[in-house]
């Protein structure tokens, strides 16, 4: 039911801080990350009102010192994930019921908990566990999760305040009531903000969750908690559990109550939880809603009008920030030949001049990789690189993970469109070049929309309108998020809604209404005020 007046404060976008020498800000993240740093937590399980120790512990590990333990999380069994299960379907009348200003109020709080008191913390918990620098921790586990629950309340007052028409005898009226069940929120390392988000607008359209975090963001997701349970939230609502992710999602996908699916992560994951609820379609209450986020081969195409700077630049932060671990992150180029003599001079210059090394070091424009794993398989592609004969490493190409997981930026010049790394996700700090003819550029076009797999980033650089409109239409289905004469990274909240189809998932556009219709379940109640006595109609006659 509707219930109250539209009057939630106006969505603004929360300000990026500086953090310049002797800046506030500065003093107090440096603070926090000393002491995080040694403050070695222990994160249980969250299940209902119960913090539940299991005594089957991992260590939690910063991947730019991955020797130094800062902490350790509790894993869960397959009777924990069945009690959290419970415990949500016990708390859902009780929150679904609760007034819909009421829910809006706690998120609305959680933001201005972020924004202020837990801001130097949560950036701090990202710098250590996900080995951020500053910046991307500040866009990201500050000013992104503070615009998703502002944006968010407002969103979910727009979709209520949709309603159909009606007349004098008749009042017809949209209830968007929640789903029937529970929802499972399985979230990424590579941004504190989808991690809480996830969990976060399923339970605001009055839903109760089942989280299941990364491994390697347990660190921030500590942060997240606190953030909730001081702003409100009432027990049940989101249950957080850790674990083996088979095993999780095994027992929750067995459940005939699951309502939904809110996910980010890897294709394939994706691909085999939606296998596995097809195949036990008949035994769930209701079709289950399935929103994915994937993978992405994201692009960057220029045309020989292209500004050579504004190409190097965004090739370099589009590939380069946060280490390439962005689903949104440039991992292959498309160069007229033109410039790319030029270009190269410039891309080398840029990415020499980069330092690489801690977070804590604000001078530091790379850090690390996530986690051994990773680590591999990046050294694994440059290594074949430096053997193929289609392939060049024109700058980087080195790695270490003595301390931690450290790759150098690298950039692969291939003259094989089709080449290893221009086909294949790595999410790490590589980005592979192809040299096309400038008389070439319709059929590059075509090239790039048919290489990957994938539909979720991608930008073009050109002064040359023509050229512009040409690229938008020829790539209108190789991106979801399409960028002219930007980076294709760093989709900001109200502003572009994010997300991308193909292999890249379903599109629902995180950061707009439309991923919160994905959980609610509108019923139409129409009540006539004065009803029929007779049931012959006119055309009956007497």
């Amino acid at each position: 039911m509707l219930k109250g007046f539209f009057n939630t404060p106006k969505a603004i976008n929360e300000p990026v801080k500086s953090y310049a020498p002797n800046s506030p800000e500065k003093v107090a993240v440096l603070s926090a990350y000393q002491k995080m740093w040694n403050a070695e937590i222990e994160v249980p399980l969250f299940i209902g009102s119960e913090e539940i120790k299991t005594g089957n512990t991992k260590n939690i590990t910063a991947p730019h010192d991955h020797k130094h333990i800062v902490g350790k999380y509790h894993l869960a069994e397959k009777s924990h994930i069945e009690k959290a299960i419970a415990n949500a379907l016990e708390s859902k009348a009780r929150w679904a019921n609760m007034a819909w200003e009421q829910r809006a109020a706690i998120f609305l709080k959680a933001a201005e908990l972020i924004a202020g008191p837990y801001r130097a913390r949560i950036n701090a918990a990202t710098m250590i566990g996900q080995s951020k620098n500053i910046y991307q921790a500040e866009i990201d586990a500050a000013c992104e999760l503070i615009d998703f629950l502002r944006f968010n309340v407002e969103f979910m007052t727009q979709i209520y305040s949709n309603q159909p028409q009606s007349n004098s005898d008749v009042w017809n009226r949209l209830e968007y009531r929640p789903l029937e069940g529970f929802v499972y929120a399985i979230t990424p390392f590579n941004f504190t903000a989808i991690a809480a988000n996830l969990p976060a607008c399923v339970a605001m359209m009055g839903n109760v969750v089942i989280w299941k975090p990364s491994d390697s963001q347990v660190f921030s997701a500590k942060i997240i908690i606190d953030v909730f349970k001081e702003a409100g939230l009432p027990d049940g609502v989101i249950n957080v559990v850790f674990g083996d992710a088979l095993m999780i999602t095994d027992t929750v996908l067995a459940s005939r109550d699951l309502a939904g699916i809110h996910f980010t992560g890897s294709t394939h994951v994706f691909k085999d939880i939606w296998a596995k609820i097809g195949a036990n379609i008949h035994h769930y209450k209701t079709y289950p809603r399935i929103v994915g986020e994937t993978g992405g081969k994201d692009f960057i195409v220029a045309h020989h009008s292209a500004n050579v700077k504004q190409v190097s630049t965004g090739i370099v932060r589009g590939a380069f920030e946060f280490q390439g671990q962005k689903c949104s992150a440039a991992s292959r180029a498309y160069i007229p030949k033109s410039l790319w003599p030029e270009l190269k001079k410039q891309l080398i210059t840029d990415v020499k001049s980069m330092k690489m090394g801690s977070p804590e070091d604000f001078g530091n424009f790379i850090t690390a990789v996530i986690h051994e794993g990773s680590f591999d398989r990046l050294a694994s592609f440059i290594d074949q690189a430096k053997k193929d004969s289609d392939a060049e490493i024109i700058v980087g190409g080195n790695y270490d993970k003595s301390v931690g997981y450290f790759i150098e930026p690298t950039i692969i010049v291939t003259t094989n469109p089709k080449y290893t790394t221009m086909e294949t996700e790595l999410f790490g700090p590589i980005i592979t070049i192809f040299v096309y003819e400038d008389a070439k550029w319709s059929a590059t076009l075509q090239l790039v929309d048919s290489t990957s797999e994938y539909a979720l980033t991608g930008a073009i650089f050109s002064q040359d309108r023509y050229a512009i409109e040409q690229a938008t239409v020829a790539l209108q289905n190789a991106a979801g998020n399409f960028y002219i004469n930007d980076k294709p990274t760093g989709a900001v909240v109200g502003m572009q809604p994010f997300g991308g189809a193909r292999a890249s998932g379903t599109n629902d556009k995180a950061g707009s209404p439309l991923n919160l219709l994905r959980w609610a379940s509108p019923r139409t109640i129409k009540e006539t005020f004065v009803t029929p006595e007779d049931y012959r109609y006119p055309f009956l006659g007497e």
